[in-house]
């Protein structure tokens, strides 16, 4: 791999937003032709990373050339490297269905769309938790404009709730940070990991209660049962290509407990506690999602409930305890991200062509391509549904596979359950919209190109991922053994670093060790 191509999914995002900025003045267009050309090549660099994450080694790139435990430093391993590929994916079929008009309809949609790269894939790569935090900032921040695109009364009321809830949150991910960098003395997940491994009596105390805190924060951003209720309100008032885009955000939350609960909570007594957390919540907002989906009487809704039932789905499959389990939520995971994207574009080129009703499931004049957008809306069904031949169907069974003996009593029958639920509701939208809606002229307009190329983009996901069953499988297996194994990881950062702390109480433990940060001689770049 090249020296500094880990950096750059971050470099070239925040770059793109700065040209778009700086060139405000220029033709709509060429700022798309910027923005896609952007994303586009994000999707390559996201291959090249995949591919060379594939062969089980872990890179580190230390900005400044100070490594760990006291540099800021990246790393690429298998499941940072498949996240920001799905980001990559999930953000081109979102950014070349904005270019259609919907980009047009705030000021700097790219810049700010470009920005929300950055922060997502900062968030994936960052080998440190307060350069986490700062990640997570950034995409949060551009998600509040990205809600608010556009204007409405709805868009402000439910950016209203996510804003102070995500502040809230953000607060409680600093004192989380405060509790834990006074138990270890140090940021970096590595490191932070070996020394809470030998942490004893208050200070092992101290330490669990910020592990636990952390794991609250993170929860909130995944949205699980009971900190969901933020999400059907926003993700069914954005605009289509931003609630797209937002189907990775519950994601964001899902990799951060993986990556905290592998490296830093391994050895913790937490860990207990953090499984359970995940494993009765995961199962309550699959069936609370089921009972939305069921309820809803907007397409957009329903595709915000169906975004849960995922959610419940893959924090459920986080909590089972072992590597299976992690490897079936891997595949799930790229099958239900890509997918529910499309279903938000879908919904939204139904709503076009239906006038005043919208997405709402009444009657209203007929579409102007029943043939097209029914055969594309099938398509989404049955993925999202879970019923063969598509990913959604192998996503489930390697879910139902992977839970052992004591598990299955539970997870069978609930996930078959939103299964069925998923199925009747959107058979009976399927119904409203392409049969019961028949008299009239029809007044909406053609698909543009654009917007059919984007969502054409996502739903190409939903037959590959069965061509590519075998190979992604054998990578999610590898991703989850990775995680199981957290020393190569610490090895990999750690190894040209000063030598640990054995033990700290607080962050003076640094100086009374004789460490002093500023004179530490810098390291080499990998």
């Amino acid at each position: 791999m090249g020296q500094h191509l880990l950096i750059l999914p971050i470099l070239l995002p925040m770059l793109t937003a700065l040209v778009i900025l700086l060139t405000g003045q220029v033709s709509s267009t060429l700022q798309r032709q910027i923005s896609v050309a952007s994303t586009a090549l994000l999707v390559i660099l996201a291959v090249l990373l995949l591919m060379d994450a594939n062969g089980g080694q872990i890179s580190v790139y230390a900005l400044g050339n100070w490594q760990a435990p006291y540099g800021i430093v990246l790393v690429l391993d298998r499941l940072s490297a498949l996240m920001v590929m799905i980001t990559a994916v999930l953000a081109l079929g979102c950014v070349l269905f904005a270019c259609a008009g919907d980009d047009a309809r705030g000021s700097n949609f790219h810049a700010i769309f470009q920005l929300q790269l950055m922060g997502l894939n900062g968030a994936f790569l960052t080998g440190d938790m307060f350069n986490l935090f700062v990640f997570f900032e950034i995409l949060l921040l551009a998600s509040y404009a990205l809600l608010m695109h556009g204007g409405g009364k709805a868009r402000i009321g439910a950016g209203l709730h996510y804003v102070v809830l995500n502040l809230v949150g953000s607060a409680l991910f600093l004192i989380a940070l405060g509790v834990l960098y006074g138990a270890t003395g140090t940021l970096n997940m590595a490191d932070m990991g070996q020394r809470i491994a030998m942490l004893e009596g208050d200070e092992s105390a101290l330490a669990s209660a910020g592990a636990l805190l952390l794991i609250i924060v993170f929860s909130l951003k995944a949205a699980i049962l009971p900190l969901y209720f933020w999400l059907p309100s926003t993700y069914s008032s954005a605009a289509a290509p931003v609630a797209a885009l937002f189907a990775i955000m519950t994601k964001v939350g899902l990799y951060a407990i993986l990556r905290v609960n592998s490296l830093v909570f391994y050895d913790s007594t937490a860990l207990v506690l953090i499984e359970a957390w995940l494993w009765w919540g995961g199962l309550l907002t699959l069936v609370l999602g089921a009972v939305g989906v069921l309820a809803a009487r907007d397409l957009r809704t329903l595709s915000a409930y169906l975004v849960l039932v995922s959610v419940g789905t893959l924090m459920s499959a986080s909590g089972m305890g072992h590597i299976t389990g992690t490897a079936a939520l891997l595949f799930y995971l790229i099958h239900t991200t890509l997918i529910t994207g499309a279903l938000f574009l879908l919904a939204e080129l139904i709503g076009l062509q239906r006038g005043k009703a919208g997405t709402r499931l009444v009657r209203a004049r007929r579409l102007r391509q029943p043939a097209l957008l029914g055969g594309m809306f099938t398509i989404v069904a049955v993925a999202v549904a879970g019923i063969p031949p598509l990913a959604g169907a192998l996503g489930k069974l390697v879910l139902m596979q992977a839970a052992d003996e004591t598990q299955r009593i539970l997870l069978w029958p609930l996930l078959l359950m939103a299964g069925l639920t998923g199925l009747i509701a959107l058979s009976r939208a399927g119904s409203v919209f392409f049969w019961a809606s028949h008299k009239g002229e029809p007044s909406g307009p053609f698909i543009g190109r654009m917007q059919l190329s984007g969502v054409t983009w996502l739903l190409i996901s939903a037959p590959l991922l069965v061509v590519l069953a075998g190979p992604l499988s054998q990578y999610t297996l590898a991703t989850a053994q990775q995680l199981a194994s957290p020393q190569q990881f610490r090895d990999t950062q750690l190894s040209s670093a000063i030598e640990p702390i054995p033990s700290a109480s607080n962050a003076s433990a640094i100086e009374s060790d004789g460490v002093d940060m500023a004179s530490t001689e810098k390291g080499d770049l990998p």
